[in-house]
């Protein structure tokens, strides 16, 4: 197994903690009322599931594309 491939599965295992952590943390009580009044999660929660987002996809990219272009 090559060290892109092993890369590209440790993004796309971290990208995936990522998500589930912020996606568990939009049930928590202060960002229901957050969400209540603004309409949105919070700062920190969105940040979580977009860079967990764009970690499975650079990650899967990595791990099954056989030569990454960077």
């Amino acid at each position: 197994m090559s060290l892109q491939r092993i890369v590209g599965v440790a993004l796309l295992v971290a990208g995936v903690l990522l998500v589930v952590f912020g996606l568990s943390a939009t049930q928590k009580m202060d960002e229901k009322i957050i969400g209540e009044i603004t309409g949105t999660y919070s700062h920190t929660t969105m940040w979580y599931i977009i860079g967990g987002s764009v970690l499975i996809v650079i990650g899967a990219g990595m791990a099954w594309v056989r030569k990454w272009p960077f």
